[in-house]
């Protein structure tokens, strides 16, 4: 049997190991046992995604969850920073998100936030891993039977959600006169983003809002927001915003249609904080894969970037560690710390069209502020699990490559973590020549990893 927990929560094929029900039950047992009040009626918060297979899961953890006398409260389909953020207001011992996120339908997976709203930390996942897959969650001491929990949903907890998001847009601000094109990926999105920008004055376009538990990130959304684009040109929107299934990212279209990552996001809102003041440290977070160009952006403003591993919990982590309040991912996650604790797709594009209103200028303008490097991405499939670090030749190749860069460009080698994979990212000014080395670091790393 593998491990549960990955690097984002546990994920996998609904119905296969770990995304099974059996797993899903144990899961919901060991964190009602971890997480347990003592002092009073635990409760535990549940939402989930428009995925099919949520019913399945989303029962089996609340069957769990109940017989350890923890009380469940459902939320039905919201985004993943809307669960977190009910999971801290409801003041519940922990929130449980049932969601893959950017994958197709047939994958589902389990997040936890604890009761802050923060994601676990690794040791926590670690041990609610060892009661299910050591099989101790079975010998757990139950409860009698007038203290087992039980289940209810919450019905206002959108329009809790919604509150809160608007009040992350300045009062003195309005959407009003704005076209917007909203791009839900027929996911947890598909009620609460209309909801927020047409109660601020918007007038939005809608697509991706008709979820039948299939279509969650079929051809639309942040995966693929050319979609998005083009009806922000058919429509002549001031703004696209597209959202993935879980909507803790955001990719946006600028007025002629162009797409923003979330590099462009963060460098046009570092500027906005900065100018105000309220830059924690005059200091940005960002992952490895950012884009080298925000890395020159932030320093012509006289802003640091520092660079955590991949994915959002790290960045958090060296935000809460360090006190900054913005940091983010290109994929479109970003954090704004002084707002929520974790990604949020519909919070992010409010703080973009906050600027735009304080501005008053189209998002076409605001994105010069920072120019993309040239950015070169290759995988090459390896059969033999070795350290690529602990090789000569590619680690002498490697420092090479960055020698004949130099301060106009990087080079990133690393392991996939979820596939036999070496990843290969070179960035510099010129396309074809860092093309031409990634193709050569390639073909050297295939002849010492991959034997057929």
């Amino acid at each position: 049997m593998g491990k549960l927990f990955g690097t984002d929560g546990i994920r996998g094929i609904a119905n296969q190991f770990p995304m099974t029900t059996d797993i899903a039950m144990k899961v919901g047992i060991g964190a009602a046992y971890l997480f347990k009040s003592r002092h009073r009626r635990p409760k535990i918060v549940i939402g989930k995604d428009t995925r099919l297979s949520g019913y399945m899961i989303e029962n089996a953890m609340t069957a769990g969850i109940c017989a350890m006398g923890v009380d469940v409260l459902l939320l039905g389909p919201l985004p993943t920073p809307g669960i977190a953020f009910i999971t801290a207001s409801m003041r519940a011992d922990a929130g449980i998100v049932i969601s893959a996120s950017h994958n197709p339908y047939e994958y589902n997976g389990i997040k936890i936030f604890a009761s802050n709203g923060f994601k676990l930390p690794d040791h926590v996942e670690d041990e609610i891993e060892r009661l299910v897959l050591n099989g101790e969650v079975d010998s757990l001491p139950r409860p009698n039977v007038a203290d087992i929990g039980r289940a209810r949903r919450i019905d206002d907890a959108q329009g809790r959600y919604i509150v809160f998001l608007k009040n992350t847009f300045p009062r003195n601000q309005t959407l009003e006169g704005l076209r917007i094109v909203l791009d839900c990926a027929h996911g947890a999105a598909y009620r609460v983003a209309p909801s927020v920008f047409e109660e601020l004055g918007a007038q939005v376009i809608l697509t991706g809002d008709r979820p039948n538990g299939k279509n969650i990130n079929d051809g639309c959304g942040s995966l693929h927001p050319e979609n998005m684009a083009r009806l922000v040109r058919e429509h002549q929107a001031h703004l696209g915003i597209a959202f993935d299934g879980d909507a803790d990212r955001v990719i946006l279209a600028d007025e002629k249609g162009e797409v923003l990552d979330g590099d462009q996001v963060m460098a046009i809102c570092a500027k906005h904080l900065a100018k105000k003041g309220k830059l924690c440290k005059q200091t940005v977070v960002a992952t490895v894969m950012s884009n080298m160009g925000l890395e020159v952006a932030l320093r012509n403003m006289g802003i640091s970037l520092v660079r955590t591993p991949v994915g959002d919990r790290y960045v958090v982590e060296r935000m809460t560690q360090d006190q900054l309040n913005l940091g983010g991912e290109q994929s479109g996650h970003i954090v704004f710390m002084d707002h929520s604790t974790t990604g949020d797709g519909i919070l992010s594009a409010l703080q973009v069209l906050s600027v735009m209103m304080e501005a008053d200028k189209p998002l076409s303008e605001l994105k010069t502020i920072m120019e993309r490097f040239p950015q070169t991405l290759m995988n090459v499939r390896v059969t033999q699990k070795k350290d690529i670090h602990e090789i000569p030749e590619i680690m002498a190749q490697v420092a090479r490559v960055e020698k004949l860069l130099g301060n106009d460009g990087r080079c990133l080698i690393r392991p996939s973590g979820t596939e036999p994979v070496i990843r290969i990212m070179i960035e510099g000014r010129d396309e074809q020549r860092i093309q031409e080395l990634a193709e050569d670091l390639a073909q050297l790393i295939e002849k010492h990893l991959h034997h057929p």
